[in-house]
């Protein structure tokens, strides 16, 4: 299949909606995101405020208890919520019974951002997935091996691989995903029923019968935190109301030109993932 390409032509075509002048919060939706850990709290952070500057209108934030502190000083516009957790770092049984009371207002989930604890993560993923059924999922990170895990899901989620978790979830060498990555990226949403973005300096977004193609990424973006931005862009414009395939190609979209206006301001490379979502507000109209 030839992908379409993403450019500014395509976005104009497919407008994000957008809220109606007397919304309030709750009409541009809530997020919920899972993430951090007590090594790398800041992965929830950098993923909860993207989803904010994506436009969504809520954010609750679950963590494992030993990174609570430090997410919750740090996000003062979303509640916190400190999960159990087991001495590997993932979270507990108890985690879930948490999180329930969420699901009715909760418009799009995004689990896995600096998560810890592989068995304990997918235990999570599996107990999110059917707790949470009318929101959209958006797994990265160590969540995407719930798609290795489970061999596809009964519906569609949204994965957010580079090419070396590619690699991992496939088997297959890191040098023939980036070779071959329109295709696998088509094979594997297909199998898996997915919405896979197959991310790297050009990203291939695919759906089981329909192919992206972004080109252009700068080299700043591959910097520590980049892909938690991008994972919580997907998730605040999922929440408003965005359909998986938008959502994720309007999230590598915006991703890529927040660093490209911060490479234009401030250099190719040396700039953080935390300033990546300041960029977002001013781009969302194409």
């Amino acid at each position: 299949m030839t992908p379409v390409r993403v450019d500014d032509e395509l976005l104009r075509a497919w407008p994000l909606p957008q809220p109606a002048r007397d919304d309030d919060k709750e009409g541009r939706g809530r997020v919920l995101v899972i993430a951090g850990s007590r090594e790398v709290p800041g992965a929830a952070v950098l993923a909860g405020v993207a989803a904010l500057r994506a436009g969504a209108g809520k954010l609750a934030v679950a963590t494992p208890q030993s990174a609570w502190a430090v997410v919750a000083a740090a996000l003062p516009e979303a509640r916190v919520i400190a999960l159990p957790e087991t001495p590997d770092g993932a979270a507990s049984d108890g985690a879930i019974e948490l999180l329930k009371p969420l699901a009715r207002k909760t418009a799009a989930v995004l689990v896995g951002p600096g998560m810890m604890g592989r068995e304990g993560t997918l235990r999570l993923v599996r107990q999110l997935i059917e707790s949470f059924p009318k929101a959209a999922m958006v797994l990265d990170a160590l969540a995407l091996d719930a798609a290795m895990e489970l061999k596809g899901f009964e519906r569609p989620v949204v994965l957010t691989p580079h090419a070396g978790e590619m690699a991992h979830l496939t088997g297959i060498d890191k040098d023939q995903v980036q070779q071959e990555a329109p295709a696998l990226a088509q094979r594997y949403a297909r199998e898996w029923n997915v919405v896979l973005a197959l991310k790297g300096a050009d990203t291939f977004v695919a759906t089981a019968d329909e192919l992206w193609h972004h080109e252009g990424g700068t080299a700043g973006l591959a910097t520590s935190g980049s892909g938690d931005v991008l994972a919580g862009i997907v998730a605040g414009l999922a929440a408003r109301g965005a359909t998986l395939p938008q959502a994720v190609v309007w999230g590598v979209a915006l991703h890529s030109r927040a660093g490209r206006a911060l490479a234009r301001r401030l250099g190719p490379v040396g700039f953080l993932a935390r300033e990546l979502p300041g960029e977002v507000p001013g781009l969302l109209s194409c």
